[in-house]
């Protein structure tokens, strides 16, 4: 991994939008680069999340680092490990801020050691207000989460329970002025719970990556990221339709064209070939941005 430096608050590159929270971290540990101005947007959620959530997580944080934003999560297990593998597998900018130090003996959870390796490799960061050697605790991580949300011109929640770090995260967010958004779901399930709290409170219901874009006060993002992509025969016409929908899983893809599994796999294949469409990870595929 890089070397980790310490970049004090009075350092000229310090976040600008970091600076402006109540209580900003006095100093940051990084790994990877760190720019003064950069237009950041986190995505976070529950550690338990459903198929449901991850595919929506995939396909959100794929499409907002396209659209030229850096997307901020936390590195935890569920959501936010999704959140960055979407923007690793685009090859774009993502920053994780832990919640313990950021020598290898100390990152949580050990599990995305490799991911984090591979945030570094395509040009994103590791931050942490917390020197080399410290653990995490329960005081450690809801305190980050402040740092997310500051680095963040907003906040969108995936999948959140009533009582969550998400929701956390959130709350940091109201109280420094950052816009926060929610993905709604099924009113009979719990991950849904904290989100559709957010919701009546004033959050903005997110359906599409346009929903977060037009709010955001930046004329340089890309609004209209997605283009007509046409198959060349009737299969991959049907297969493409499906995906309009958003990212699915093939089994999914399988199940909504009622065509062979091994067709549906071959021409995943050629479409992917042919940058029609992108694998995010896990046999999830949405159409190519």
């Amino acid at each position: 991994m890089k070397k980790i430096k310490k970049i004090k608050i009075s350092d000229p590159n310090y976040p600008q939008l970091l600076k402006e929270i109540p209580s900003p971290p006095k100093a940051l540990y990084v790994r990877g680069e760190i720019f003064p101005k950069e237009n950041c947007f986190a995505v976070v959620g529950t550690r338990m999340c459903s198929p449901y959530g991850k595919e929506v997580a995939l396909e959100m944080a794929s499409a907002l680092s396209e659209a030229g934003l850096t997307i901020v999560s936390g590195l935890a297990p569920g959501i936010d490990t999704y959140v960055h593998r979407a923007v690793v597998e685009k090859k774009k900018r993502t920053i994780a801020v832990l919640g313990t130090g950021l020598d290898r003996k100390s990152i949580y959870p050990k599990s995305n050691i490799e991911l984090a390796e591979k945030i570094l490799e395509t040009g994103g960061a590791l931050i942490s207000e917390y020197p080399p050697g410290i653990s995490g605790s329960q005081f450690t991580f809801p305190k980050r989460n402040r740092i997310i949300s500051g680095l963040s011109l907003g906040v969108l929640i995936v999948e959140a329970k009533e009582k969550s770090g998400a929701l956390i995260t959130a709350k940091w967010a109201e109280k420094q002025e950052r816009l926060v958004f929610a993905i709604p779901g099924s009113i009979r399930y719990l991950n849904s719970k904290g989100c559709h709290y957010l919701i009546k409170r004033g959050a903005k219901l997110v359906e599409c990556v346009e929903d977060i874009l037009e709010e955001l006060p930046l004329k340089c993002l890309r609004l209209k990221f997605k283009k007509e992509v046409l198959g060349r025969t009737k299969e991959e016409s049907l297969i493409l339709e499906v995906l309009k929908e958003g990212a699915l899983e093939i089994d999914k893809i399988i199940e909504k064209t009622k065509l062979p599994a091994q067709k549906v796999a071959a021409i995943l294949s050629v479409l992917e070939a042919e940058k029609k469409i992108s694998n995010l990870g896990g046999n999830i595929y949405v159409l190519f941005s």
